[in-house]
């Protein structure tokens, strides 16, 4: 399979690509047909989300915003590029915004997906002739109209449990902690709590717990009685210098100097 790149060269007709759980967000100037192939894929369109599985997929139009990232590994799908280069491309591209108006998410019947799967073969095999890509995605696209069903999206929502978040950050503030660990306390997949998080906050879950910890670094230091070695080891970092590299960069300030001008 290929990792996805956003490149300004013309994009292939079809690409077989599998997805990490890194949350990814771009738009580009023309549409894509999106397919399911294995595992769990989370897509948001302009605000509309949902979780795509084998069997299913979704229509991205001109410039639409979009982010995506895998649930889990080994998230494989179909991505295929429809450029008007063409009148069949015109008319192609009209039929399906005017989908996408209704929805941009679609269920497959038996039928196609047994066929994209035969044809998914072929274009695993030469990923680079794309002249056989070019020959699957027009026997997909012809097919499509026929065999897909438009299904609804919820507008995403944004509401966090912050609180829990915070508690759970404060809990665990001398441990490493990750998105997963984040996640799960609020009950979401990686993928989807890093993109609302984002969203809700407008900071990365890395830094929202990296300033949680200069903060409490800070409470400590204004306790005193505590080295700054020690301070670094119950506010979660590697070491003196890691506590000093964050501490000034959030407060301005390094921990000596912050604790000299408390206590003076």
């Amino acid at each position: 399979m290929l990792s996805y790149s956003n490149s300004s060269k013309q994009p292939k007709p079809a690409e077989l690509v599998t997805l990490s759980t890194h949350i990814d967000d771009h738009a580009h100037d023309h549409l894509q047909i999106v397919i399911g192939l294995q595992g769990i894929v989370e897509f948001d369109i302009n605000g509309r989300g949902n979780y795509i599985v084998p069997g299913q997929g979704c229509i991205i139009t001109e410039l639409s915003k979009h982010s995506f990232g895998g649930v889990n590994f080994s998230s494989d799908i179909l991505v295929l590029n429809l450029v008007a280069d063409c009148e069949f491309n015109q008319y192609v591209l009209q039929q399906f915004n005017d989908k996408a108006y209704d929805d941009y998410y679609f269920q497959l019947d038996s039928q196609i997906q047994e066929i994209i799967n035969r044809l998914v073969v072929e274009i695993a095999s030469s990923p680079d002739d794309l002249w056989l890509g070019k020959s699957c995605s027009n026997t997909i696209i012809a097919l499509l109209n026929k065999h897909m069903q438009i299904f609804q999206s919820e507008p995403r929502s944004y509401r966090l449990d912050i609180k829990a978040i915070e508690k759970y950050v404060e809990k665990h503030i001398n441990h490493k902690i990750t998105v997963a660990q984040l996640a799960g306390c609020v009950y979401l997949s990686e993928s989807q709590f890093h993109y609302q998080f984002k969203a809700h906050t407008g900071l990365t879950p890395h830094q929202y717990v990296l300033s949680k910890r200069v903060q409490y670094a800070k409470q400590l230091i204004e306790q005193g009685g505590l080295t700054l070695s020690h301070v670094a080891h119950l506010s979660g970092f590697s070491g003196h210098s890691s506590l000093t590299h964050a501490f000034s960069k959030h407060l301005g300030t390094s921990p000596s100097r912050y604790r000299k001008q408390y206590f003076s």
